[in-house]
């Protein structure tokens, strides 16, 4: 007799993430900037330092002070995470139960519904509107209407690359009564924040990572930020050992070149602004580009009704930005891999689509 499977599990269908080498990788929003090229001497310090033969600290607290203080919050109000997709499970598995409703937003990050689902919550995906804004007045209503548990999205938003204001994100926080999650991992890049307001109101988290504009994906670290009563729950519920040593002692090291990643965060900046104006100029060239949304992120959102083929011709040339349907999502990269993407991105489009 073979062993089969539950039905929650056959039905789940895995994250596509792009995982082969390209010359030019525009596809995952990382940062272009590898950091530890510059502090190879204090990271080096950091790692002789790790005892591996030890468990990692459980609490992490040196690189939760780091992080505090890099954003000046408190540090009681800071639970570490493997990575914001830890804390996204975390959140989902101990803060809800079994047929309670969570509230998504389409477009959005999926794995806020993958994980729901696969903590057996009930998902709702409430769909933005035609301009892929978030309705506050809608979603509140919603929740409110629906004996809504949890309500989790990202601001901005991956991959629409658009924002919503702090007030509107206020307004909607305190006019809920439910758990709100706030997946700010590309704030940095837009400064609309309301992770001070985690002690203000009892229903906010906050998530962050430091694979964006810290450029440290390879190193898998994020934050909680939540005011006293849900930051302890977090710490009794999750995993006792979850962030390894060497992440935590590496961070540390980062985190306290606050100066150097604020360089790389506003260069990167620049390069998305340029990526996004020669889009729009290529735009008013070729219909096959419908729409450039005006970013705030690390990443330009294009609409095009031949995405797949753009996305198809561009891994051709060795160059990787990620397919989401009639839509593309291009990371800012360098100036140099920037231009090469709108070199080779023209020729497709003067190939194939040239105005009569």
């Amino acid at each position: 007799m073979s062993y089969e499977l539950n039905k929650k599990i056959r039905k789940i269908e895995p994250y596509e993430a792009v995982y082969k080498y390209y010359d030019i990788k525009l596809d995952a929003n990382e940062s272009c900037f590898d950091i530890s090229r510059e502090m190879v001497d204090e990271i080096a310090e950091a790692v002789k330092n790790v005892s591996f033969n030890r468990y990692p600290d459980p609490t992490a607290a040196e690189v939760v002070i780091r992080f505090a203080q890099y954003y000046g919050i408190r540090p009681e109000y800071v639970t570490a995470a493997n990575g914001s997709d830890e804390m996204i499970s975390i959140l989902l598995s101990a803060f809800i139960e079994k047929d309670d409703m969570v509230v998504t937003l389409s477009p959005d990050f999926s794995m806020y519904a993958f994980y729901g689902y696969l903590y057996e919550a009930k998902i709702t995906n409430l769909p933005k509107d035609n301009s892929l804004q978030i309705n506050v007045g809608k979603v509140i209503d919603y929740c409110n209407t629906h004996d809504v548990k949890a309500l989790i999205f990202s601001n901005p938003c991956n991959p629409t690359s658009l924002g919503l204001s702090r007030e509107d994100v206020v307004r909607l926080v305190k006019n809920v009564f439910c758990l709100v999650v706030i997946d700010e991992a590309y704030m940095d890049f837009y400064g609309e924040s309301v992770m001070d307001l985690v002690d203000e109101y009892d229903n906010l988290v906050v998530l962050k990572t430091c694979s964006k504009a810290m450029g440290m994906a390879g190193l898998r670290l994020g934050f909680a930020v939540a005011g006293e009563n849900i930051s302890t729950a977090l710490r009794t519920v999750k995993s006792p050992y979850n962030v390894n040593s060497l992440t935590q002692a590496v961070c540390s090291a980062v985190l306290k070149n606050k100066a150097l990643i604020s360089e790389h965060t506003v260069e990167i900046i620049e390069s998305r602004k340029l990526l996004q104006s020669r889009l729009h100029a290529l735009s008013k060239k070729y219909s096959a580009l419908e729409k450039v949304y005006d970013s705030v992120t690390n990443f330009v959102f294009v609409k095009s009704s031949v995405s797949e083929m753009i996305c198809d011709k561009l891994l051709e040339k060795s160059i990787s930005v990620y397919c989401l349907g009639s839509y593309f999502r291009v990371t800012a990269g360098t100036l140099e891999e920037d231009e090469i993407f709108l070199t080779e991105l023209e020729k497709i489009l003067a190939a194939d689509y040239t105005e009569e």
